[in-house]
């Protein structure tokens, strides 16, 4: 039996914080790497590509491996024929999963720009086995978990959004996702209902919360004066807002 590495060393140098759990480093050959801190030990995870590191297949992904192979399939004619089996469905789902724990450390860093690539990406994974799966049960076990992602890829976008100050853009981005969770078709599963009901619930909270806080145009500040102009009755400062209003309104229909 080999002599095994005691990395009590590198633990007692990063004490676990159930508040803290999760940083981006670099690695000894300069690559940025992600690391969680669990309570009895560490996780790393690879920035760019596969999650794991792993090239299977001499593929960067299991799901790159497989839509080769329908390309090659339909190359040959025998594209309608490509169909994905249980142990081909498990190697994907197991695949994502990877990816999906990365994307959840990646939001916890608010880093929105990799978890909007790591979510579009499974994304494109349940489609593809959604597709392409022989067995229904293999596309529901994709399927039902489409609510939460649609949900986790939406928050990481408009988060993208409002940091480039673009806040009816992020509405926006909320509103398509909210759209999309409604018009999914129903599952007979109790995690699709539950995590349907969670995004959607989710969504509508922070969209409604943007809502509120948006910033105001000059034509609804001066409109949020005049309601307050008149409930006060003034009067006369309601006829002044009044006028400024539709000066705006002229101005912004030329």
């Amino acid at each position: 039996m080999s002599a095994s590495v005691d990395i009590r060393e590198l633990l007692d140098s990063w004490p676990y914080d159930p508040e803290h759990t999760v940083r981006a480093v670099q690695g000894t050959d300069g690559r940025r790497i992600l690391q969680v801190r669990t309570p009895v030990g560490i996780e790393q995870y690879e920035m760019e590509g596969r999650p794991d590191g792993q090239r299977p297949h001499q593929r960067e992904s299991v799901l790159d491996y497989y839509m080769e192979r329908l390309v090659r399939a339909r190359a040959e004619g025998e594209g309608g024929s490509f169909v994905l089996d249980e142990e081909e469905c498990a190697e994907l789902f197991n695949e994502g999963t990877l990816y999906y724990f990365r994307y959840l450390h990646l939001f916890a860093l608010k880093d929105w720009q990799r978890t909007v690539r790591d979510t579009d990406r499974n994304l494109q994974l349940f489609d593809f086995v959604n597709r392409h799966a022989a067995r229904e049960e293999d596309r529901q076990n994709m399927e039902k978990w489409r609510p939460y992602i649609l949900r986790m890829n939406a928050i990481a976008r408009a988060m993208l959004q409002l940091e480039a100050q673009n806040h009816a853009a992020a509405l926006d981005v909320l509103r398509e996702a909210i759209r999309k969770i409604e018009v999914l078709p129903e599952l007979d599963e109790d995690t699709f209902k539950f995590e349907r009901y969670r995004s959607l619930a989710a969504l509508r909270e922070l969209a409604e919360e943007l809502e509120k806080n948006r910033p105001l145009s000059e034509t609804e500040r001066l409109e949020r004066k005049l309601r307050q102009a008149v409930a006060a009755q003034d009067f006369e400062r309601a006829a002044q807002l009044r006028d400024k209003i539709r000066e705006l309104k002229k101005r912004e229909e030329h």
